[in-house]
């Protein structure tokens, strides 16, 4: 287990709103342990039978150690320095179209006060048997020792349910977001999941746009014994457009399907062609 557990004291910035309130009931029947919710002029209200307050705090006598934003993207600067400045040291953005300066900001501040940060437009993270803090859904996942990082959320559940299908189970699952600035990278969450003794095997889903996945395959040619199966979504993109994902677009010749399908294969990962091949890939 890394990064939560079920002693993890959850906050929902936002809870009064109708993503908060279904995902904050969600994870409570997941077994997260949520002790507050958030929402400016709402205080003495209850969601799910959490109390819910004004600001964050006056949550603190709770002694929160997390908390899930979801409010909207112009409000998420604020949201997220409120739970910084309150001592909170693991912030997971779900909000997406968050505007990049306000993450550029939020990703230097989680850095200087040492604040993992997960997002923004990410569905979460997630320790099978322990707790989820996100959106991610509660029936694909068994406890395991295969640990997930993608890009894509919808992937992330397509990925996990046929790990689980094939008889394996997961130790963490966490996806990153995907714009182009987000709080943890590929590179941050391998050197995590190479520590962690749960963990056996590693899966990376990466997409187009951006060098992370060529950092991290450098970072596990050097430093991760684990074994890693990888698999990149977007190779049939054309160049120059942006897809879904903000971070998804190739420039210039960087950021393509195949450069990062090369650093892979050049740092020993296993390399999936299409998502349902990961469990084969496990197996070897």
């Amino acid at each position: 287990m890394v990064i939560i557990s079920k002693e993890t004291r959850v906050i929902v910035q936002g809870m009064t709103g109708h993503q908060g309130t279904f995902h904050s009931g969600e994870m409570i029947k997941f077994g997260t342990n949520v002790v507050a919710g958030v929402s400016p002029g709402k205080a003495g209200t209850k969601v799910n039978g959490v109390d819910v307050y004004n600001n964050v705090i006056d949550t603190l006598p709770l002694k929160p150690d997390a908390s899930m934003i979801s409010v909207p993207a112009p409000f998420v600067r604020d949201a997220a320095l409120e739970a910084m400045e309150n001592g909170i040291k693991l912030i997971y953005i779900l909000t997406e179209h968050v505007p990049v300066h306000d993450t550029m900001e939020l990703y230097h501040e989680a850095r200087r006060k040492g604040v993992f940060m997960i997002g923004p437009n990410s569905p979460g993270i997630t320790v099978p048997g322990q707790a989820k803090i996100g959106i991610m859904p509660n029936n694909i996942f068994r406890v395991g020792d295969v640990a997930v990082a993608s890009r894509s959320g919808t992937l992330t559940y397509e990925i996990v349910k046929a790990v689980t299908d094939a008889g394996f189970g997961e130790s963490t699952v966490i996806g990153l977001g995907g714009d182009p600035i987000v709080g943890t990278t590929f590179s941050d969450i391998i050197k995590i999941f190479n520590d962690d003794p749960q963990t056996k095997q590693i899966v990376l889903v990466g997409e187009i746009g951006g060098n992370e996945e060529e950092k991290a395959a450098k970072y596990i040619k050097e430093h991760v014994k684990k074994p890693v199966t990888g698999y990149i979504t977007g190779i049939s993109a054309p160049p120059g457009k942006k897809m879904g994902h903000a971070g998804a677009i190739i420039e210039k010749g960087t950021g393509t399907a195949e450069s990062k399908i090369k650093a892979f294969e050049d740092a020993g990962i296993k390399v999936a062609s299409y998502p349902d091949d990961i469990p084969a890939l496990l197996r070897k």
